[in-house]
């Protein structure tokens, strides 16, 4: 099979593309590997996906309709999942076009690209951002969503309904996938955990927002690959725009799927930065801050649906996920435990 993924050198994007490259699919990535976080990190991920035969890369802003659709052509993908974006909550309330050339811009190119292209399924990420104002937990997909609190959520938001028009006009095959703050190895620096670890082993400060009462629904990047290739492996088959055929049933488009993929348990800031100093073996230096515009108290996804269409299981607890990120934090970065 082959599959083109969009962000492959981001942090979900990597393992995402090793586990299907070690499944034997044939996988072209992209990913412009912009300076966002640091481009080493990205080069690092990159040169393990290049040890596959079945790997091929294509250095690519998806803001370039012209360059992507050339891609498309040349590589004639099956399935397509989408992944990069422009990430962050806080980063938006400074840098709002970046938001809107990649993950508005760039999500339209791509849209145009599958439909001008014979694929079958485009998977794209998602978030728990789109939940926004929302104060019923858990999340599901049947709740209103139209109080973002923050641009990037928005535009989360505005990607799910871009998509739904693609199925409704053109019968094509789309499924969301809103991601429920991932980590783990290989993560992300611009990420909470990912700065605490090295704030506690520097023994530097870490600020703490909303006074500690901040709750997420952590979910171990493993468990997030295994919801991603179920869904770009469901059997669906192109609606198309024709008298004999429906584009719609029951008043939704027919092809058109949202799943939460979350742990279905929250986890207060406090006990996560427990975990992380128990690893460590180092207790943190805390400062205490009120809340950041753009943050939500609480995240905890309802899965239900995912559990049903997609076998989705998240298995990894916390306290395992982060001994694996943080055996490979300090490898990577060449910490030695005290």
């Amino acid at each position: 099979m082959k599959v083109l993924i969009t962000g492959a050198a981001g942090f979900i994007g990597f393992h995402v593309t090793r586990s299907l490259l070690e499944r034997g699919e044939e996988i072209t990535g992209i990913d412009n590997l912009n300076n966002y976080y640091e481009v080493a990190l990205k080069e690092a991920r990159l040169r393990q996906l290049r040890d596959y035969s079945n790997f091929s890369f294509e250095r690519t802003d998806i803001a370039d309709g012209k360059a992507l659709r050339r891609i498309f052509e040349k590589t004639l993908p099956r399935k397509v999942i989408h992944l990069a974006a422009q990430a962050g909550v806080r980063y938006s309330l400074q840098h709002p076009e970046a938001y809107v050339r990649s993950n508005l811009d760039g999500f339209v190119n791509i849209l145009e690209a599958c439909r001008h292209t014979d694929m079958e399924h485009l998977v794209y990420a998602s978030s728990s951002s789109v939940y926004g104002a929302n104060t019923k937990t858990p999340f599901s997909e049947a709740d209103r969503v139209d109080r973002p609190v923050s641009l990037y959520g928005a535009t989360k938001r505005a990607n799910e309904l871009m998509a739904y028009t693609y199925s409704s006009l053109f019968g094509m095959p789309t499924t969301g996938l809103r991601f429920f703050t991932v980590y783990g190895p290989w993560g992300r620096p611009d990420m909470a955990y990912f700065k605490f670890a090295a704030d506690i082993i520097t023994s530097a400060p870490i600020d703490i927002y909303n006074y500690g009462h901040h709750a997420r629904d952590f979910t171990y990047i493993d468990d997030i690959v295994q919801g991603v290739i179920s869904a770009v492996d469901l059997a669906v088959a192109p609606v198309r725009n024709s008298p004999d055929k429906k584009i719609t049933e029951g008043g939704l488009a027919a092809n058109y799927r949202l799943y939460n993929l979350g742990n279905n348990k929250p986890v207060e800031l406090l006990y996560f930065i427990s975990v992380l100093e128990g690893l460590i073996g180092k207790k943190a230096v805390t400062r205490m801050l009120p809340k950041q515009p753009g943050d939500v108290d609480v995240t905890c996804a309802d899965i239900d649906n995912a559990a049903r269409d997609l076998a989705y299981t998240p298995r990894t607890t916390l306290e395992q996920g982060l001994k694996q990120f943080v055996v490979w934090f300090m490898q990577y970065y060449g910490y030695k435990k005290k």
